[in-house]
């Protein structure tokens, strides 16, 4: 029996694993030779976009739940090294170490949060790349709700005034009302660079200013970290701001395990593929996602988003399996690009294309935010096979609607 194996069960591993089980179906008896199996070190699929948000309770969907009734099979493991040469994954798991081969391997581990080696970063940082590192925040501002006031407690830093770091700092007030933390707040967001959101585009950031204001986010803009200790940061200006809580979401890379691989890496370390989601001169090698790399309308390449990672693994899953069985297989190309930002009780962001033209803005950019982040990106969660496989269908989705009237 041939073997595929997905590792990781994100946005690109989760769909790469349907839409393979969807083309093994679709391929009749032949298909009853080939096993499809899913190893991540989590036994749930984290709506991870959603991991900044105030409420938790529906962002870490059960594996068993959506892979079980398509007949793919999942273990839990930690990948420590992959040996493409002989096709072989090194795992950690309950058991101890293992060994598993693969026929076909679609990668599709991810990105990670950088952690620069700042004093006292890994002892009292927070983040929020994972769901236990979300829920971890989350009970540590939920313990400073039930303790009596002191320097720093009612004070939140964020470092990082890119997507993930606006979103988080946005959010932070009802996310402090809900742990009980009320009265004087301060939430302050730190970046070297001169300006928030300095890569979404120049329409974009006085939407994104006023919004902060509003919600009385403080910035600390040109300056970097120097430490971070238990009672608070140190800034490069000479800063020291109290704190109890420091939230990191100062850059991405790709999954360290991407440098197992020969061959070119961007300068996120992800590893370049071609439209067929195939990695350059590793044969039988497939990667979708965060880890991956793809110029989808032939002049940009994705960015690290489900926006990319959903289609690149529906097809990074059908391909797999026509290359297995010597179909023919599809090209992915994706015409548009749209960024939606959540700016918490600002309202919300909408832009479209690569120079980011602002098209709607507050309560109407907020409802296609809201539609995303709970409908579209989620799975059928009925346990249908057939509504199961329809969703993983290699087709590239419209964009996401615009509610009210778009800024032009």
């Amino acid at each position: 029996m041939a073997r595929i194996v997905v590792l990781g069960a994100g946005f690109a591993g989760l769909w790469a694993a349907i839409g393979a089980a969807r083309k093994r179906d679709e391929i009749g008896a032949a298909g009853g030779d080939i096993e499809i199996r899913v190893i991540d070190r989590n036994p749930y699929h984290n709506i991870r976009v959603r991991n900044y948000e105030t409420d938790l309770s529906e962002v870490a969907l059960p594996l068993a739940q959506l892979l079980d009734p398509i007949g793919v099979t999942h273990g839990l493991g930690e990948v420590e090294a992959i040996d493409p040469a002989h096709r072989r994954i090194s795992l950690v798991t309950s058991g101890g170490e293992e060994t598993l081969s693969y026929d076909r391997l679609v990668l599709a581990l991810g990105s990670e949060v950088m952690r620069p080696d700042i004093p006292g970063l890994a002892d009292h940082g927070f983040d929020v790349d994972t769901y236990a590192a979300a829920l971890r925040l989350e009970d540590h501002l939920a313990s400073l709700g039930r303790s009596a006031p002191s320097p720093g407690r009612s004070t939140v830093v964020v470092v990082g005034a890119g997507f993930t770091g606006i979103e988080v700092a946005a959010e932070m007030p009802d996310k402090l009302a809900r742990a009980g933390i009320t009265g004087s707040r301060r939430i302050i967001l730190v970046d070297p660079n001169p300006a928030v959101g300095a890569t979404i585009g120049a329409q974009a950031r006085p939407v994104i200013a006023t919004a902060l204001t509003s919600l009385d986010v403080e910035t600390r803009l040109g300056a970097r970290v120097v430490s971070i200790e238990a009672a608070g940061i140190r800034l490069s200006s000479g800063e020291f701001i109290p704190t109890q809580t420091v939230i990191w979401c100062a850059g991405m890379r790709a999954s360290r395990l991407a440098a197992s691989f020969p061959g070119a890496r961007d300068r996120l370390g992800r590893l370049l593929v071609d439209p067929f989601m195939r990695v350059a001169d590793l044969p039988g090698v497939f990667a979708a996602g965060d880890v991956a790399s793809s110029v989808v309308d032939g002049l940009h390449p994705t960015v690290m988003s489900c926006q990319f990672a959903r289609p690149m693994g529906r097809f990074a899953g059908h391909n797999v399996v026509a290359d297995l069985v010597g179909e023919p297989m599809l090209p992915l190309r994706i015409d548009w690009y749209v960024t939606v930002l959540d700016l918490g009780g600002g309202g919300a962001l909408y832009t479209e294309g690569w120079d980011r033209e602002v098209r709607a803005t507050g309560a109407a950019a907020k409802a296609t935010k809201q539609t995303i982040n709970r409908k579209r990106i989620y799975p059928p969660l009925n346990g249908s096979k057939d509504e199961l496989f329809a969703a993983a269908a290699p087709i590239v989705q419209a964009p996401p609607p615009t509610y009210g009237t778009p800024r032009r």
